[in-house]
């Protein structure tokens, strides 16, 4: 017999369930400071060998063997409790010094354990624990420990400040590798190189997300943050990475946006791996890729698509089927009465798939008058063939390369099986699982079904919901008998509601199979009268916001986009336009052409509904920049309604209102300013001069006449409309502000420029304060408060708005979004002139070819942007290009807007400018005196572009030896903008060093 000092007490070996790896890393480093050396041992026993070799292999590793035990530790294998009786007792007779144990755990143990004489850590602080631990193992406490030269691991008891993520599976089985792989991929050597980023990639049913749940418990300890994100919808996906931050104290307001910063801002300041965030259901990368923290965080993704494996930065694995010893673990552990054979049949049966094992095992574990046998029957007597994989229509799970021919006929028995069991216990949970099926499986609101109006739900479900008791009855045996999950309110210690119930859905799609067409439509108008009842009505208020996201991922599942129901077409036009007025474009537009198809197909072409989702399809296609398909819808809806409808019939008018906004975009500025014009006018005979289609009207005329460089009968009509919309709306309301913005950029046009920048300011606060800063009414703001900046001399604080729009923009929208450009071309101007001219150079140049490819050659924008490009190339030192470029906007700004615009003389103030450094001074005299003219003529004399002219015209003069006529022009150029603009302001230094002014083109958003 071996004795305690015959073996090495310096070297322990530590034996643990991965379930309690953070107790083993806790133990291991207490005793590591302490100078001895450890060895970590993960326990799992194999079944297929008799019991007493696999803890023999155990007893003969070096040194002492220290246990950690709970009742994970016996319920692997699992190992029955007679064997585990008799080999402890075997052991300990035989080495009894060479084993010590301590315990967490909270269920009785086997009875042998006792000869370990564990210490209890269950419920201790950090100091008693390590001081039981140690006294255990015969270490004085009071021997210091050494300092460690990594951060320490955290104490199992006092889990991170931070952390919050669905409750661990206490059945949870297997795994080990995959967990191990995961974790070595974050913190080892290639941790960084695509690593801090991990998608697990599998088809349905193989247990992805509760792998992600359990590296949460078992790695949680070693972060600081831990937060699980549902990311099956967007939406939601920003509402939860949003609810970070007041969970980490940051000082942040409402705005959902505002919120997301913080915390990625928060991300990238902490310490490598210190954060661990998990994106559940992430299967649209598109959706997602612009909430993911960059630096050191740890994400975690789980997906059925392969779209990930495209996204850079980003590594997939794959999670496949339980291995077969993994399959009979699970399965005798919720089903003990099983034996190994049966249980390995079981699993041969199921093809090892999770989703399916756990279903059978937890039936038969609940009905144990039924033999195993005669349940395999029933599989194996279904399973004579393959499921074709193919989801319903619109909700197919994942991407097309979602692979799920893998699963037996036989899972359809199973299931079959187990809600024949539940309509027999319970029938009413039967019938509420029924309706379940018809709401997103993800995140079922089960909530709103007790909030119903009493009479929406079926009289027994109504009954349900009323009966407190009943309810929660019905949810718990939804949980105990089919393929869902609950979700509660609070802690389970404090009497807690089920705040939603989550269902797979492959078991979704089965429910829905197996009812009848007739059934099918009636839980789908039931699930959508729930919805409809949870609408609030008002999109447009930010303080809905919160419940149309709720609302929004139901919609396809109940059916709303086939319901007749006027109540239901009003719900599903009330959430795409709550996703267009919050800026959710790309959402919005998805929603929106799913919808239409449906309506298109099923609708009069005259109804009500469908023209107005067309009118916002159209709004949101020009909103993402896609000109000419809107274009293409709006003329067929006129055309339509032109057919059939009184020329001051509304709709043909809201028709032709948005046709307007199309051709805008697309530069045809005055055959928009006919249509609005016509639209304000008899919108105006019919509902008032102050009625709201009157005024989006009429707000769009006077963009037009912007656009026209009308500038003085575009002020009269957006200031007007601005006064009413103050008046009748909120002066909060979206649309008031969007006014705003509209008028203060005009006032910039017109040179008053510090008043533009105080109206932007105003604006800019009231934005922040409602949404978020990645709102694009936000960005937009920020961009025009920054351009007004600029023009009124103050260029450290342009800087930081016109380059923090740029950034948000091409983040929000997308590189190629015609707002992206807009702001891209004002920031390329500023940093041509106040930053780095090569890279302004090279932004010009980007913004121009992107304008000619989205608008065409011909268009105002693209020409314009040549321009701005002639002015960076110029700065290189290029001046025959400069010059050419030159030339080419001024032909083309003609051709677009005619010589009569404010953007023609700009450019031909440039052109002379061109011609000056080319030294053709007689040709840029010609050209600069034409232009001075024009510009007092059409803007004023005081205007800031008519004293460039004149300042520039001076210079002309003084190149051709007429210094007397060059003083003149001059001294009134500076005295002007000295009076007007200041005498520090830098036009105003500009033109008394004689510098050759120039004109940037601002290419307006719309």
């Amino acid at each position: 017999m071996d004795s305690p000092r015959s073996a090495d007490d310096r070297h322990l070996t530590i034996s643990y369930a991965g379930f309690n790896r953070p107790w083993a890393a806790w133990i291991a480093h207490q005793l590591t400071a302490r100078g001895h050396q450890v060895a970590l041992a993960r326990w799992d026993p194999r079944v297929d060998v008799p019991f007493e070799d696999e803890f023999g292999t155990l007893a003969r590793a070096p040194g002492r063997v220290l246990l950690v035990l709970d009742n994970w530790y016996f319920g692997l294998g699992p190992i029955p409790e007679d064997d585990w009786n008799r080999v402890l007792r075997d052991t300990l007779g035989r080495q009894a010094g060479r084993f010590a144990a301590v315990t967490v755990a909270t269920q009785p143990v086997p009875e042998a354990v006792q000869l370990l004489d564990p210490a209890d850590l269950h419920d201790l602080d950090e100091q008693e624990a390590a001081r039981r631990l140690l006294r255990r193992l015969g270490i004085d406490p009071a021997l210091p420990a050494r300092p460690a030269a990594a951060a320490a691991p955290r104490f199992p008891n006092e889990p991170p400040e931070v952390f919050d993520t669905p409750r661990r599976n206490r059945r949870f089985t297997g795994r080990d590798a995959e967990l191990e792989d995961i974790r070595a991929a974050f913190t080892g050597p290639t941790a960084g190189d695509g690593a801090d980023r991990i998608v697990l990639h599998g088809i349905s049913g193989t247990g992805k997300t509760q792998i992600a749940i359990e590296y949460t418990h078992r790695f949680g300890s070693d972060h600081d943050v831990v937060w699980w994100i549902d990311a099956s919808h967007r939406a939601k996906a920003r509402e939860r990475l949003a609810a970070l931050a007041p969970r980490l104290g940051l000082p942040v307001g409402e705005r959902i946006g505002e919120r997301i910063r913080a915390v990625h801002e928060a991300a990238r300041a902490a310490p490598p791996g210190r954060w661990l965030l998990v994106f559940d259901g992430a299967e649209d990368p598109a959706q997602l890729t612009d909430l993911l923290p960059d630096g050191p965080a740890h994400v975690l993704l789980t997906a059925t698509t392969r779209d990930w494996s495209g996204v850079p930065g980003t590594r997939v694995s794959g999670v496949h089927s339980f291995t077969r010893t993994e399959s009979v673990a699970y399965v005798r552990r919720r089903a003990a009465r099983l034996d190994p054979a049966e249980a390995d049949e079981l699993a041969a049966t199921l093809l090892d798939l999770p989703l399916l094992l756990a279903q059978s095992s937890a039936w038969l574990a609940a009905n144990a008058d039924v033999p195993p046998a005669e349940y395999l029957r029933l599989l194996q007597d279904g399973a004579t063939g393959t499921d074709t994989g193919a989801e319903d229509d619109q909700h197919a799970e994942g991407d097309e390369g979602d692979d799920t021919g893998g699963y037996p006929e036989g899972f359809r028995t199973a299931w079959s099986t187990t809600l024949a069991t539940l309509r027999e216990r319970n029938p009413e949970a039967a019938e509420l699982l029924n309706l379940l099926a018809f709401f997103a499986p993800d995140e079922i609101p089960v909530r709103l079904l007790t909030e119903v109006r009493h009479g929406d739900l079926p009289p027994a479900l109504d009954e349900l919901v009323r009966d407190p008791r009943s309810w929660h009855l019905a949810l718990r045996g939804l949980s105990e008998f089919t393929a869902v999950r609950l979700d509660y309110e609070q802690d389970l210690a404090e009497n807690p509601a089920v705040e939603q119930v989550r269902m797979h859905r492959l078991y979704q799609r089965f429910l829905r199979e197996n009812l009848t067409p007739e059934q099918r439509r009636t839980y789908a108008e039931t699930a959508c009268q729930v919805l409809v009842g949870a609408d609030p009505r008002r999109p447009a208020d930010t303080r809905d916001w919160e419940r149309y996201a709720l609302l929004v991922p139901h919609l396809g599942f109940a059916g709303a986009f086939d319901s007749p129901r006027a109540a239901v077409q009003d719900l599903v036009l009330n959430c795409v336009e709550y996703l267009r007025v919050r800026g959710e474009y790309r959402t919005a537009l998805v929603l929106c052409e799913e919808v239409h198809t449906h309506w298109r197909r099923d609708l009069d072409p005259a109804h009500g509904a469908l023209l107005s989702l067309q009118h916002k399809l159209g709004g949101i296609l020009r909103m993402a920049g896609r000109y000419p398909r809107a274009e293409r819808l709006g003329r067929a809806v006129v055309a339509r309604l032109e057919a059939d409808r009184p020329e001051d019939h509304p709709e043909l008018l809201r028709a032709k209102d948005a046709l307007g906004s199309t051709l805008l975009a697309l530069g045809q500025y005055a055959r928009a300013r006919e249509l609005f014009a016509e639209a304000a006018a008899r919108f105006a005979d019919q509902f008032g001069t102050e009625a709201p289609q009157t005024l989006a009207a009429r707000h769009n005329q006077g963009l037009a006449l912007l656009l026209l460089g009308r500038y003085p009968e575009a002020r009269a009509i957006l200031r007007d409309v601005l006064q009413i919309r103050q008046r009748r709306l909120r002066s909060r309301h979206h649309l008031t502000l969007h006014s705003g913005a509209v008028y203060a950029r005009l006032i910039r046009t017109l040179g008053d420029y510090p008043e533009s920048v105080s109206r932007l300011e105003q604006i800019t606060r009231m934005l922040r304060q409602l949404s978020d800063e990645r709102h694009p009414q936000s960005i937009l703001a920020d961009h025009q408060l920054g351009v007004s900046r600029r023009r009124a001399g103050d260029y450290a604080e342009a800087e930081e708005r016109l380059s923090g729009a740029a950034q948000r923009a091409a983040q929000v929208l997308g590189p190629r979004h015609p707002d992206t450009l807009v702001i891209q071309s004002d920031h390329a101007a500023f940093l041509r002139e106040h930053g780095d001219l090569q890279t302004a150079v090279r932004l010009t140049e980007s913004v121009a070819q992107l304008y000619g490819e989205l608008l065409g050659p011909q268009h105002p924008y693209t020409v314009g942007a040549l321009g701005n490009l002639g002015l960076a190339v110029g700065h290189t030192g290029d001046h025959r290009r400069a010059l050419a470029l030159a030339e080419t906007a001024f032909r083309g700004i003609t051709d677009a807007v005619g010589r009569d615009h404010p953007w023609t003389l700009g450019c031909a103030l440039n052109l002379s400018g061109a011609r000056s450094l080319a030294y053709d001074v007689p040709g840029a005299h010609e050209l600069s005196r034409e232009t001075a003219l024009g510009a007092a003529r059409l803007l004023g004399a005081t205007h800031p572009l008519a004293l460039s002219a004149r300042a520039a015209l001076a210079d002309d003069l003084r190149g051709l030896g007429e210094s007397a006529e060059a003083a003149g022009h001059e001294r009134y150029a500076v005295r002007t903008l000295s009076a007007t603009l200041g005498p520090e302001h830098p036009h105003t230094r500009d033109a008394q060093r004689r510098l050759r002014p120039y004109w940037d083109f601002e290419p307006q958003p719309l």
